[in-house]
């Protein structure tokens, strides 16, 4: 079984917080510290401040859609 994963980044910058989802998380990790990821790489260094763990791609989607848009949106706070 595949598993696929909503995460938080945020980065030690500006304390921008990002939110994405992934099928293979320690790859995708690796690509935004490396900066290869377009919507983070003005923003390094980035760390990992949550993530979970979904069963369907359609409830990580979902998931990540009510984290950015949704009730559940995260707001940017600096970080301490």
């Amino acid at each position: 079984m595949t598993h696929h994963y909503v995460y938080v980044l945020q980065s030690l910058r500006d304390g921008h917080l990002y939110t994405g989802y992934t099928n293979n998380l320690v790859q995708r990790i690796r690509y935004h510290a490396a900066g290869k990821v377009f919507s983070t790489k003005h923003r390094l260094p980035v760390r990992l401040i949550y993530y979970e763990v979904c069963g369907r791609e359609s409830d990580a989607r979902a998931r990540e859609k009510y984290l950015k848009d949704g009730p559940g949106q995260t707001v940017s706070a600096k970080p301490a």
